[in-house]
């Protein structure tokens, strides 16, 4: 019953892996038209004409106004411990953000992430725009440093500020701290017009539709939205069949991949809508729009959000509140794989190798289920047993099938047998194998964390082979080493009640598993490993103890 219990196992992986792929939830029945991008050319060719074309205007334009027409851009460089920032005067946006702690690859000479930004044109992201209010997307704003650098403990605030000919002003503060990914940025809209205005602040995300490598980390790229207690994925081939949006309970929005994410976070609930869109451009756009804003002429508004570039651990999201945490999608079983997380990190700490700590987590939860392992195998072994008996009772009513049954059931009833006692105690670890597996996979603790030997990045597939010999395909010891030691633990099963053609092909599933894992992460395949080591050291045990 093992077997089968493990044949499940593989299926319902399989199924979980197609379900959390291929099935997203639906678009809105009526998707709202996501606000066009404004061009991204400068202001317009003369700003005092603008004005003078507003029907019975009679402002006048603020000195400010004329002369930032004519800034150049100018680019400021932030950095800290953790990141390296450059922001521009051009829609007090930013261009690019380095995480300086993880790299593309494995090893010293692996390219520092870049999280955002890259070589295509009007890239920059945290554009400000509105709606029913005239502000422009691409406008020159004064900069208040040339640069910002902060040790570890210390916060600086660095400043944007523009006008709009009709005097409609536009400040933007950034808070940076040295030590945290998190980043406040503060827009404050001030009417210095005439005129009452009323409409909705804006803020613009982008990001390419396009992974800029083959990196494993792309395997899971899109956009992310925590809205209404739920967290909603939509993927790049989702936004190519229409705009997404949502407008209850949003508590955060951005963009990730299987390591890292960018997110805006709301404070104090002022996100009233996100609308996210694939342009012509090969970018996906996400518009966050604020609670709409009035004001008489002389007043100002500000609107607060909370920025967040850096890697999905578990303990960095949770720490920024909303339940950023949400963004490392654990699937079904995250109540499980949570706390198996937390224990390998805690495990880190003393024996500084993931690896180990994997071994350690291995043998800790074989000894919680050796109970429910033992019941198992004593059951297939009285059904062992009892073989004979039915094999005598089956001959003797083939021709009546309700009498063979009933007969079958007084059997075990005599000799106090359970014929379900064999698979049960396998179903409940299920939901565990499920759990880990999610934690090992999607776990950026593993990402480029090297355990022994050849084994250098416990998150990518064991290749020795492949680089020694060349080969066209991926191919190393360890999944070779799980399949072996799966093959060693399905002979010493017993095999009650099943048929040799059963049994033939039950045989043939250590093949399919070691084909299967040949490409998935060193990590998992090593706890396989080291739990069918310990099921086999545990089958030998059981079965000395039951013969």
């Amino acid at each position: 019953m093992e077997k089968r219990a493990l044949l499940a196992v593989v299926l319902s992986i399989a199924v979980f892996y197609l379900f959390s792929t291929y099935i997203m939830p639906p678009p809105p029945k009526q998707p709202a038209k996501v606000v066009q991008q404004r061009s991204s050319s400068a202001l317009a060719a003369s700003p005092l004409a603008a004005a003078a074309a507003t029907a019975g205007s009679s402002v006048t334009l603020p000195a400010s106004a004329v002369n930032q027409a004519l800034l150049p851009v100018k680019e400021i460089r932030v950095e800290t411990d953790l990141y390296r920032a450059i922001f521009s005067t051009k829609g007090g946006s930013l261009k690019r953000l380095v995480l300086k702690k993880y790299r593309e690859n494995a090893g010293a000479g692996g390219r520092e992430i870049t999280i955002i930004g890259d070589d295509a044109p009007d890239n920059a992201t945290l554009v400000s725009d509105a709606r029913g209010i005239v502000l422009d997307p691409a406008a020159i704003y004064n900069v208040d440093a040339n640069e910002v650098i902060l040790s570890r403990g210390e916060k600086k605030e660095l400043t944007f500020s523009w006008i709009s000919p009709q005097g409609i002003a536009l400040r933007k503060s950034y808070l940076f701290q040295g030590d945290s990914y998190a980043i406040a940025l503060k827009q404050r809209l001030q009417n210095g017009s005439p005129a009452r205005q009323e409409g909705t602040l804006q803020l613009l995300l982008n990001n390419p539709a396009t992974p800029r490598n083959s990196d494993t980390r792309f395997e899971q790229m899109g956009a992310v939205t925590f809205t209404d207690t739920t967290l909603k994925i939509d993927s790049i081939k989702d936004l190519a069949k229409g705009p997404r949006q949502y407008d209850k309970g949003i508590l955060w929005t951005g963009f990730d991949d299987k390591y890292f994410l960018s997110a805006v976070l709301s404070v104090g609930g002022d996100i009233t809508q996100v609308a996210i869109a694939k342009n012509l451009s090969e970018r996906e756009i996400s518009t966050i729009s604020f609670a709409p804003v009035t004001m008489t002429p002389g007043q100002e508004v500000e609107r607060e959000v909370k920025l967040y570039f850096g890697p999905k651990d578990l303990d960095i999201l949770k720490a920024q509140g909303n339940d950023l945490e949400r963004a490392i999608d654990l699937g079904w079983f995250s109540a499980i794989a949570k706390p198996l997380l937390h224990t390998l990190k805690f495990l880190y700490q003393y024996v500084h190798n993931y690896g180990i700590a994997i071994i350690i987590v291995t043998v800790v939860l074989k000894l919680i289920f050796f109970p429910l392992t033992y019941k198992s195998y004593k059951s297939m072994k009285d059904m062992q047993k009892l073989q004979p008996k039915m094999a005598a009772l089956k001959e003797k009513y083939k021709n009546d099938r309700d009498a063979m049954n009933k007969a079958i059931m007084e059997l075990y009833k005599t000799h106090k047998v359970n014929p379900m006692g064999g698979c049960l105690p396998m179903v409940v670890q299920i939901p565990v194998f499920f759990a880990l597996y999610k934690s090992l996979m999607f776990s950026i603790e593993l990402r480029h964390a090297p355990f022994i030997f050849w084994i250098q990045d416990l998150s990518g597939p064991d290749a020795l082979f492949s680089h020694l010999l060349g080969l066209p395909f991926t191919l190393g010891p360890l999944p070779l080493l799980m399949g072996a030691t799966m093959f060693i633990q399905q002979k010493m099963t017993p095999n009650a009640g099943m048929d040799p053609t059963q049994a033939k092909m039950m045989l043939m599933l250590p093949v399919v598993f070691t084909f299967m894992f040949l490409n998935f992460a060193s990590g998992l395949v090593l706890y396989w490993l080291v739990n069918n080591i310990l099921t086999i050291g545990q089958q030998y045990y059981i079965n000395k103890q039951l013969t």
